[in-house]
């Protein structure tokens, strides 16, 4: 069975139910507490009756820096919604580091941002190097991939769509809110991976919904064709892409052929003249709620609740 892990400013805990009990390892970065698994097992074997996971205040489980990668269009469902029709041609991008947060932190709208959007996707935790040459079968994922974590890919739309520019627009601090539960896997559930299903709701509203099986390029597969060029390490993370029902989606066809005919900045004023009615976009005083588990809660990677503020 997994094993699910929290990261506070006093350390690492092992999390048994609503208790979670102190890890002792000298681990100072996320690399170094999975090279510490004996320690985690003795944690989580423990006898001890633990702290109430109330009291503890959760940082991010994965530690900064690392590489953040992350996949896009990789949702069938999200697909549909941006308007992508036929094969979709597996694309990954980078995310800076420093837009990792804790489950708990504010994401914080930028003063030039109004567009503001959510995805929820599931990050896959590093265990092991991954070098640049390496191929993924389904049965090496527990060689390389240590563990999961809920992941927030807050995406600055009008920076995006203008600039064509996915870095920056993704790269603001606050931008990956990742967490609470760095959830490390057993080799043999990595067979429910698939049963995990994403949900993410604003102020209660349930926004995106789907399971794994909604997913284009599955994790083993990624990893080869992200080491056709890129070398991952443990403690990086990949995040996974998102299922349909983000704030942005396609415009309708009739539109789209229309916009096609208009110089680049009158198409785009025109657009975000229209997205200014869409209610789905994130504003500050709105509470998103995502989480990822398996039905059955073999895997249940916990909640993630971020508020949503202005730049002081």
């Amino acid at each position: 069975m997994s094993t699910d892990v929290l990261r506070t400013a006093d350390g690492w805990w092992v999390v048994r139910g609503d208790h979670a009990v102190p890890v002792d390892t000298k681990a100072a970065t996320t690399a170094e507490l999975l090279a510490d698994r004996d320690a985690i097992r003795e944690a989580a074997l423990s006898g001890e009756a633990g702290t109430p996971v109330a009291d503890l205040v959760a940082l991010s489980p994965v530690t900064t820096p690392c590489r953040v990668v992350a996949q896009m269009v990789n949702y069938r469902s999200h697909a549909r919604d941006s308007g992508f029709k036929g094969e979709i041609p597996p694309a990954f991008f980078r995310k800076a580091s420093g837009s990792v947060s804790g489950p708990g932190d504010a994401v914080v709208r930028p003063s030039h941002v109004k567009f503001l959007d959510y995805e929820i996707e599931l990050g896959l935790v590093m265990g092991a190097s991954l070098p640049v040459g390496t191929v993924v079968e389904e049965r090496d994922l527990p060689s390389y991939v240590a563990g999961l974590v809920i992941t927030n890919d807050i995406s600055a739309r009008e920076v995006q769509l203008t600039k064509t520019q996915f870095y920056e627009s993704k790269s603001y601090p606050t931008f990956t809110p990742t967490g609470p539960h760095l959830t490390l896997l057993e080799p043999e559930d990595f067979a429910h991976l698939l049963d995990l299903r994403l949900k993410l709701s604003v102020n209660g509203e349930l926004r995106q919904d789907r399971t794994l099986a909604d997913m284009i390029v599955r994790p083993a597969q990624a990893l080869t064709l992200l080491a056709r060029f890129q070398t991952l390490d443990a403690g990086d993370l990949l995040l996974t892409g998102t299922p349909g029902g983000t704030a942005l989606k396609a415009p309708p066809k009739a539109v789209e052929k229309i916009g096609a005919l208009l110089p680049p900045a009158v198409k785009w004023k025109a657009f975000f003249k229209s997205q200014a009615k869409n209610p789905h976009y994130l504003n500050p005083g709105d509470v998103i709620t995502a989480t990822i588990a398996t039905p059955d809660g073999r895997i249940d990677l916990g909640e993630q609740r971020t508020p949503v503020a202005d730049t002081n």
